[in-house]
């Protein structure tokens, strides 16, 4: 009885703890206009808040697939959440210690959270696998859904903290959330962390990199990671630029309703889900589809809900490489999640840049300009319309990853009965 409440705390630190890194995704992209109108931050400068929070949590996965049999695990996973605290106080406060130099506390701030979010990432879902349970892959999924049902808890509560009192206020804001992380340093300071396994050296590793399943299950978080986090980041500005809805409407219909499809997607599939090959090859083509939709159907309510349904179609993609690549590399431990969160924050950086590239090199271009007068658009719209189609390209690659992951799955179960 006393093990089952300390798995119950166990598991509600690590809810805790994936609900943070919902702040540390969320937090930034919601105060750019305020950063901007309040401190002058030039929009290049709070986009390099992104690529900082991208590269951070990328160099730490990186770190951890190489020489996690360096650190102290237990001490890690608890340590994770202090680190979110720390970085978000420095992001409230330093405005107010330093106000001359702004921007470097929230360089330093996003640095700090950004180490707590990438040891989330390789350190929280190796915990909940490690938990007994009768069905693995749900308690997978019900994780994951945390994360997505937090980011929409974010964007409403800090869209109506700042609608109620405004943005000079930010600071309690982030001083709010970070109420979060230390109840979860509150509650993994009352538990014991099970045990992982890791490679004893280097040398144990890079056997690994000879195992095809392990290439192809990195492809698969790769193009997953890439399709949710393109529309995640881009449905509002292409909802607004685009195809021309008021920001408040496209945010809270577009963005936020992806999100909850999103969460809603993992939530079924804790409750209801099997055979994740299936749901993998379903999703890519269901992502595929809508993608397609948003960039070339005009009608701006039908891109709303093609931006919007693309959470639930992504929604499995990334945590069901996760189970997928559990199931075919056993017995890795801390490796196997370290090398998959860095393909999946390789997918989630390169993907929304990507976008951007392409959007403004179209923009650029006076035969494309040409063009989008000749539809009738103006050359942003054809820009970012262009700029969704080549974000199609991910799920499109996805699909024959996630067929062969389907194939192979029914082939091995057929032997198996």
């Amino acid at each position: 009885m006393e093990q089952a409440k300390s798995y119950a705390r166990l598991k509600l630190a690590c809810y805790t703890t994936n609900a943070s890194m919902s702040v540390v995704a969320s937090l930034s992209p919601v105060l750019f206009l305020t950063f901007h109108n309040l401190y002058g931050i030039s929009y290049s400068l709070l986009g390099t808040l992104v690529l900082i929070n991208f590269v951070t949590q990328l160099s730490i996965d990186l770190i951890f697939s190489f020489f996690s049999h360096k650190f102290n695990i237990p001490l890690a996973v608890k340590l994770t959440p202090c680190l979110t605290v720390i970085g978000l106080l420095i992001y409230a406060l330093f405005p107010f210690m330093f106000p001359d130099t702004v921007y470097l506390g929230l360089v330093i701030g996003t640095i700090i959270f950004s180490c707590a979010g990438g040891l989330a990432e390789v350190l929280i879902s190796p915990v909940i696998a490690a938990i007994p349970a009768k069905d693995p892959d749900r308690e997978m999924s019900r994780l994951h859904s945390i994360y997505a049902w937090g980011v929409v808890g974010v964007i409403l509560f800090a869209t109506l903290f700042l609608l109620v009192f405004g943005g000079e206020n930010w600071q309690y804001l982030a001083l709010i959330f970070a109420l979060i992380p230390f109840s979860s340093c509150i509650l993994f300071s009352t538990v014991k962390i099970p045990p992982m396994e890791t490679q004893e050296k280097i040398s144990g590793v890079l056997k690994y990199f000879k195992n095809k399943a392990l290439w192809l299950c990195i492809a698969a978080i790769f193009f997953g990671g890439a399709a949710e986090c393109t529309m995640a980041q881009w449905a509002s500005g292409y909802l607004e630029q685009a195809l021309g809805i008021p920001k408040v409407w496209g945010d809270i219909f577009g963005t936020a309703m992806f999100s909850v499809a999103l969460g809603m997607g993992r939530t079924l599939y804790a409750k209801y889900g099997t055979q994740i090959g299936r749901v993998l090859l379903l999703g890519g083509i269901g992502a595929l589809v809508c993608y397609l939709t948003a960039a070339l159907v005009g009608i701006p309510v039908i891109g709303l809900i093609a931006c919007a349904f693309t959470g639930f179609c992504v929604s499995m993609l990334w945590p069901g490489s996760l189970i997928v690549a559990s199931d075919r590399i056993p017995d890795t431990g801390v490796f196997i999640y370290a090398m998959m969160a860095a393909g999946g924050d390789l997918g989630a950086s390169i993907g929304p840049q990507l976008i951007g590239v392409i959007t403004d090199a179209a923009i650029a271009s006076p035969t494309l300009s040409a063009m989008a007068a000749d539809m009738a658009l103006a050359p942003e719209q054809l820009g970012m319309k262009l700029g969704m189609l080549v974000g199609a390209l991910f799920p499109l690659c996805a699909i024959p990853v996630y067929f062969h992951i389907y194939r192979t799955a029914k082939k091995n179960s057929s032997e198996a009965s």
